[in-house]
């Protein structure tokens, strides 16, 4: 069997690999640690690793994996903003990744997201637990009529995009290569940042789209806007987020991640000081909800992700393609 180590493990992966992987002829070996160049030596004598989604695949840590005689990569998620693919090309490393897992999962939690802030859904939830029963401050916004500016139309945007269709909300779509166009109106994205009521992330990180909303795209944006946000933190300019925040331009935001996140996102930090100061003034607002990266985490996501990963390293090691495969000029879409 091809032993893999298997970093940053949590409880609910080893679920359905531990059932799948062994089908495989894969022996995984279940490391809680996160991946970078101090840990990598943990994968000495394991041919492939299995990395998600705030794991260091820089050029240092590739470099240890080779050293160490890591043939592949397989990375448990659809973003790779985290792997120097071109350093991985250099050391003779083969990445691969999960294209698509379940676009629904993270599409109905941008929904969740958006649904709990225009009706205040968590803070009423506070309340009533105190026995508090009263509705002031309650007061929530309709969607339907409203404008939804749908930023990436992917697998994820599409199908959120539809959903938007269904609340009868009027779609407003960008993307540089347009795929899917049914009631949907395809702008410009000064155009779409300018006309919407709510704006929703559904792109890859790349050096192009990093900062994407930033201080100018805020100025630009109609007063009161809803900003959601389950791709990938370094999308928005964080700052830039908390003042328009603080100021009543942006009238709620829902943020399934974070630029900084990798150091306390999926870990428990709840007894420690938190030196994030732009994190810690963005959860003390009322009228923005974070959650920790969980936009993927249903039972049906879980299940394709697995099926996925281990179906990815059993062609490798087979000798087959794996149409999985990254390279530097791989385009990526969420």
């Amino acid at each position: 069997m091809e032993s893999i180590a298997f970093f940053d493990a949590r409880p609910y992966d080893r679920v359905y690999f531990e059932v799948l992987a062994p089908k495989s002829g894969l022996e995984l070996m279940f490391l809680e640690d996160k991946l970078n160049p101090r840990t990598a030596v943990l994968a000495r004598g394991c041919p492939g690793v299995c990395a998600f989604v705030n794991d260091d695949l820089g050029a240092e840590t590739l470099g240890a994996l080779a050293e160490n005689g890591v043939r592949a990569v397989a990375m448990r998620c659809a973003g790779t903003n985290n792997v120097d693919l071109r350093a991985a090309e250099r050391w003779g490393i083969r990445v691969f990744r999960v294209p698509a897992y379940s676009p629904a999962s993270v599409a109905e939690h941008a929904l969740a997201l958006l649904l709990t802030l225009t009706r205040q859904t968590h803070r009423a939830f506070t309340r009533t637990r105190e026995r508090n029963f009263s509705l002031d401050g309650l007061v929530g916004t309709n969607l339907e009529g409203r404008t939804v500016g749908v930023v990436g139309t992917g697998r994820v945007g599409a199908k959120f995009a539809a959903i938007c269709r269904g609340l009868a909300m009027n779609v407003l779509a960008y993307d540089p290569d347009p795929r899917w166009g049914a009631g949907v109106e395809y702008v410009r994205l000064d155009e779409l940042i300018r006309r919407s009521d709510v704006i929703s992330l559904h792109c890859p990180l790349t050096p192009q789209t990093y900062h994407l909303l930033s201080r100018t795209a805020f100025h630009a944006m109609r007063p009161g806007v809803i900003i959601i946000n389950t791709s990938r933190g370094a999308l928005i300019d964080s700052e830039a987020l908390l003042d328009n925040v603080k100021s009543g331009k942006v009238g709620a935001a829902g943020l399934d991640v974070y630029e900084e996140e990798a150091d306390v996102f999926y870990e428990d930090v709840s007894n420690k000081v938190m030196r994030d100061d732009t994190l810690n003034l963005l959860l003390s607002q009322p009228n923005v909800l974070v959650t920790g990266h969980q936009a993927f985490l249903t039972q049906e996501a879980l299940r394709a992700i697995a099926e996925t990963t281990v179906e990815n390293l059993r062609r490798f090691f087979s000798g087959e393609k794996v149409e999985n495969e990254l390279r530097a000029s791989t385009p990526t879409e969420v």
